[in-house]
């Protein structure tokens, strides 16, 4: 079965705020193929189901960070009121609430990428737990290696220049070299 929306469209719309990954309203609009006021209507309808660690309003500040970070083109493009902002508990419970067989295969979509965000995340940690793990285990055999590697890294200092200027001329002769003494 060929997919309706590719992976990599749905993880360029997830974004971190408040420390959760979410997925803005009018992105979801966007994807399931309906009118942002539509999907909030459909939310209002039953609030109920959204509780704040399924989905919040937006602030301001987060807004700006928005616009400041290239998501969206200025806090206008929201219209008169800030979006919402789904959790993936929030988007699975949105398949609840619009029954249509697109929004079933855009939530799967959906679910597909906050799985393989949540992977690559994980094996990131794993990643630097053992560079970690190898840095203590070799740092003593190798601090000879790491003490060059770091005097190498080190730029040299600067050559201290004189203040002031220097006069080059040739000498003046003073004295009896030059002549004849008188006796």
């Amino acid at each position: 079965m060929k997919e309706l929306i590719p992976e990599d469209v749905v993880e360029k719309k997830i974004y971190l705020i408040r420390g959760q990954k979410i997925i803005l309203s009018i992105h979801l609009a966007e994807l399931y193929g309906v009118e942002t006021r539509a999907l909030n209507q459909a939310v209002k309808r039953n609030i109920d189901r959204f509780p704040e660690d399924f989905m919040f309003q937006l602030k301001d500040s987060e807004a700006e960070w928005l616009v400041s970070q290239n998501v969206i083109p200025h806090k206008k493009y929201f219209g008169g009121s800030f979006p919402y902002a789904f959790t993936e508990q929030g988007v699975a419970m949105l398949s609840s609430v619009l029954n249509s067989e697109r929004a079933v295969q855009v939530n799967i979509a959906i679910m597909r990428a906050f799985v393989k965000l949540r992977e690559m995340i994980a094996a990131n940690k794993d990643l630097a737990r053992r560079l970690d793990d190898i840095e203590k285990k070799y740092d003593t055999q190798f601090k000879v290696v790491f003490d060059a590697i770091r005097q190498l890294m080190t730029p040299p200092e600067p050559k201290k220049r004189k203040i002031g200027f220097e006069v080059r001329e040739s000498t003046a002769r003073y004295g009896a070299s030059g002549r004849k003494r008188a006796r």
